[in-house]
């Protein structure tokens, strides 16, 4: 994914900020900031019918040196493309290239109320690892996250 894909991108992370339950964030950034804020590895498009369909992209949790392989996961599908599988075969694909790239932990922070991301990081093998009661607010209400990881079995396991 690069700035020549952003035009798809940001509609579909427009589409998630919209629903009020993806996102703390309420208006889409610039390319440039969301480039800045997101790892250059292990952002990939899928593609239906020649249309990006939805994206996946990683960003690092810390600068410090020990948590190096530890990344945070954004994942987001268009909703006409959702519920055709489109997020597990991003999610499966960024796993597979993480782990080519080091990483030994992917973690997400999702809002309860997220069912079908809750779902999808369960299917591919993130477990709920924790609860931030009242985290952030959103449009002045306050919203939880429920905290997901996924150890690599690759990566970090000696």
């Amino acid at each position: 994914m690069d700035s020549f894909d952003w035009s798809q991108v940001s509609k579909i992370y427009k589409e998630g900020i919209e629903t009020g339950m993806a996102t703390f964030e309420t208006i889409v950034p610039s390319y440039g900031k969301w480039d800045s804020a997101h790892l250059k590895n292990c952002r990939f498009v899928a593609v239906y019918n020649k249309q990006i369909a939805g994206w996946a992209a990683l960003s690092t949790v810390s600068s410090r040196q020990v948590y190096r392989g530890v990344a945070e996961v954004s994942v987001y599908i268009g909703k006409s493309y959702r519920g055709l599988g489109m997020g597990k075969a991003l999610m499966q694909h960024l796993i597979l290239e993480s782990e080519k790239e080091g990483f030994w932990t992917l973690q997400s922070g999702i809002f309860p109320m997220n069912t079908p991301s809750i779902s999808l990081h369960e299917k591919v093998g993130f477990r709920k690892i924790g609860y931030r009661e009242r985290v952030a607010q959103l449009h002045d209400v306050w919203i939880d996250n429920v905290l997901f990881e996924r150890r690599s079995k690759v990566i970090g396991t000696e």
